[in-house]
């Protein structure tokens, strides 16, 4: 199977990690126009398990280092493997929050509160599994991480209240709060499928599972739970009136091939992630990765404009926010 060889290259893969996990969602906000979020992440998750399968069977089983895919799952032990679908069960939970959480408040707060919040939790986690790199930097990073969250939070508010006093109806607090919820879940799935895998790619271990494999895994987990966490979405979502599989299967080429892309860019940063791991450690791949926050706020404050209609001193707060996010992630990066 194909793997990194030098920390540098880990680091590359982690850039397009980042800025794979903060744009896939630009394909949510595409359809949103005439295609419920419900309706669109069914796709997303078939670009997932499409890509993974994909990468699995072409990267994952050429070369002379590791084991190929096949071989990997016929060797696997049941453990690695539940712990890698679990992982996608807790971050299918995650996500869907995460992306109704899109649907209400934006890109730009969505992901600031939950990805952040999901990054210093998943750093901490990741590290003590894997305790690599210097734990000053990490925590370091993480603390401006933490002060870029409370930025974009009081940002947040202070439009909200705005848009309230201006035209009486403002933005509900509901997106704020599945941002945290989902922030907290999402900072737990990573270190399941971490330890589902073999920690050195070069030497496979028996029972444990290559880094392609555990992907798949971690797919297959995110669909079979989609068929709980989203039905339930549909018929009791947190905006708009139900949706049923009937609707789905109304949705235009153009809405599905929209939904199955979102998947597919937010698996390949994922793969990506994973297999840097190997060279970085899993806390600063992981974190690295995350500075998708960065790159989905950048898309939500510049592109989409959804601090138009802010008052006089957001924008001070977001550049502060902008700031404090990519020191913290230069931290991470000389961390190891």
């Amino acid at each position: 199977m194909f793997i990194i060889e030098s920390y540098g290259t880990a680091v590359l893969f982690c850039v397009v990690t980042m800025l794979c996990w903060g744009s896939w969602a630009n394909t949510q906000k595409l359809s949103a126009g005439n295609w419920r979020f419900e309706l669109f992440y069914w796709d997303y998750v078939l670009g997932i398990v499409g890509l993974a399968l994909l990468l699995a069977l072409t990267l994952g089983s050429i070369g002379d280092s590791g084991r190929s895919f096949w071989v990997d799952v016929q060797q696997a032990d049941t453990a690695n493997i539940g712990s890698a679908i679990w992982g996608g069960v807790l971050f299918n939970a995650a996500n869907i929050l995460l992306v109704a959480a899109i649907a209400i408040a934006g890109m730009s707060v969505a992901f600031p509160v939950g990805i952040g919040l999901a990054l210093v939790i998943g750093v901490v986690v990741n590290y003590l599994n894997a305790p690599v790199g210097s734990a000053g930097l990490l925590f370091g990073g993480m603390a401006l991480i933490v002060v870029a969250i409370l930025l974009n939070a009081v940002a947040y508010r202070r439009t909200a209240t705005a848009d309230r006093e201006t035209t009486g109806a403002g933005v509900s607090t509901k997106g704020l709060l599945l941002s945290v919820v989902a922030g907290c879940l999402m900072g737990l799935f990573y270190g399941y499928v971490a330890q589902a895998m073999f920690p050195n790619f070069d030497q496979p271990e028996p029972g444990k599972l290559s880094p392609y494999t555990a992907v798949v895994f971690f797919a297959l987990g995110i669909l079979a739970s989609n068929f709980l966490f989203n039905t339930l979405l549909m018929y009791r979502p947190f905006v708009g009136t139900p949706v049923s599989y009937a609707d789905y299967f109304r949705g235009s080429g153009r809405n599905h091939l929209t939904g199955v892309l979102g998947g597919m860019i937010w698996c390949l940063g994922m793969s990506f992630s994973i297999l840097a791991s190997d060279k970085a450690g899993p806390a600063i791949s992981y974190g690295l990765g995350q500075g998708a926050t960065v790159v989905a706020a950048l898309w939500g404050i510049y592109v989409w404009r959804e601090f138009r209609t802010a008052p006089k001193g957001v924008n001070g707060l977001l550049n502060g926010m902008l700031l404090c996010y990519i020191v913290g992630l230069g931290l991470l990066i000389v961390a190891r």
